[in-house]
């Protein structure tokens, strides 16, 4: 059974990210401020919905909630900066854009760079526990597949409509063979035998 909040006597905001462990695309976070009272008997952990019930509910938490956000951060980013960081950064740009500014965070994992001003709370499997953040999830995975797809007509040896630029068989075989995009992550290990790629 999921919770609403930790206090329902301020704004909550509940934060997750989607495509931390992929070898190509862009990393997207989301920050959910839902109502104190917010309930959804479908609302759970993205990884436990299907893409259908993700889809779905993603009009239903954009509508209920009373200020959401989506934050990016770029594969150039990633390389830079490195991926944990990058996922910091992309929750941080989520709560930035955000209408309302939250009184306390609910961040998914059990490692944050706070965002200056506002105290938060790691969660860890946070988005299985907080409707904020399992609100979140969903809207990060889904924002993120929709890049992916897009990404995908103009690169589809990788199959990144099935995979989404998670490491498969498939999409490594696809950069042994054709090699990489400019939104393959180059400080990742592409390939198991990590190969000399040609950047």
């Amino acid at each position: 059974m999921l919770l609403s909040c930790i206090d329902p006597n301020r704004y909550e905001a509940g934060c997750d990210e989607a495509g931390r462990g992929c070898l190509a695309g862009s990393v997207f976070a989301a920050a959910v401020i839902l109502p104190a009272d917010f309930t959804h008997p479908d609302l759970n952990d993205s990884k436990q919905l299907s893409e259908k019930k993700r889809y779905a509910l993603r009009p239903v938490i954009e509508q209920e909630a009373l200020a959401w956000a989506v934050g990016i951060v770029t594969p150039e980013e990633i390389d830079r900066i490195n991926i944990l960081r990058a996922s910091f950064l992309a929750m941080h740009r989520a709560i930035e854009q955000l209408k309302i500014q939250p009184d306390h965070l609910l961040i998914d994992g059990n490692r944050f760079d706070p965002y200056p001003g506002i105290p938060h709370t790691t969660v860890v499997k946070g988005d299985g526990k907080y409707y904020s953040i399992a609100a979140a999830s969903v809207l990060a995975k889904t924002y993120r597949d929709d890049y992916m797809d897009e990404l995908a007509a103009q690169y589809p040896d990788y199959e990144w409509t099935k995979n989404k630029g998670y490491p498969t068989r498939a999409h490594r075989e696809a950069i042994r063979r054709v090699g990489i995009t400019p939104f393959h992550r180059k400080t990742f290990t592409l390939l198991p035998e990590q190969l000399t790629l040609e950047f």
